[in-house]
């Protein structure tokens, strides 16, 4: 039988090769790490109060319920949504995207997320999608148009717009003083 980890805080793949060496370092055995999971071989059981500290350190938490762990799987989900608004001929809304994925009804993830984190999902979304301008436009390759577009904005009015309020600074001020926001620490 093998143990199964769901580990908060984990965005990318340097994640997912901190927490490999973390497992490792601690004399497990991992088979399979991936975003927010990791599968330990039944050979070594995981002593999790020995683990804790160490994810901790790292800046990784280890979730104990299944509510935290369903909503770090929907934060993981609204970060694919984000890839899907750009690829999509005709994307999903963000509800049928969760809906979907979750196969679970959109109010209860809503509510639950806005329980467990303290601000609603839409709000959460909308703190993401920043956080994707701001990568964009660190890369100066597209014009605010071009990441209006692709992030499905209306205009780029309306993402200027959105960008002040959760900034606080001007798109022109940002690009001057440029400070990005990690995305485990979005709320």
């Amino acid at each position: 039988m093998t143990t199964e980890l769901h580990i908060k805080n984990m965005v990318c793949p340097r994640c997912i090769s901190t927490v490999h060496a973390i497992l490792t370092d601690a004399g497990l055995q991992p088979q399979e790490v991936t975003l927010g999971h990791a599968v330990l071989d039944e050979a070594t059981p995981a002593d999790q109060a020995q683990l804790k500290p160490l994810l901790e350190a790292a800046g990784f938490e280890l979730l104990q319920g299944r509510d935290e762990q369903l909503v770090d799987q929907v934060k993981l989900a609204l970060a694919d949504y984000l890839e899907h608004l750009r690829t999509a001929r005709v994307p999903l809304t963000t509800s049928a995207f969760l809906a979907e994925r979750f196969e679970s009804s959109y109010a209860h993830l809503s509510k639950l997320f806005s329980r467990l984190v303290g601000i609603t999902l839409e709000k959460y979304l909308i703190r993401l999608k920043i956080e994707r301008v701001k990568e964009l436009l660190s890369y100066g390759q597209l014009t605010l148009a071009e990441i209006a577009e692709e992030l499905r904005y209306s205009s780029s009015q309306h993402l200027s717009t959105q960008f002040r309020q959760v900034t606080g600074q001007t798109v022109t001020e940002y690009r001057a003083n440029p400070q990005r926001t990690s995305l485990d620490q979005i709320a």
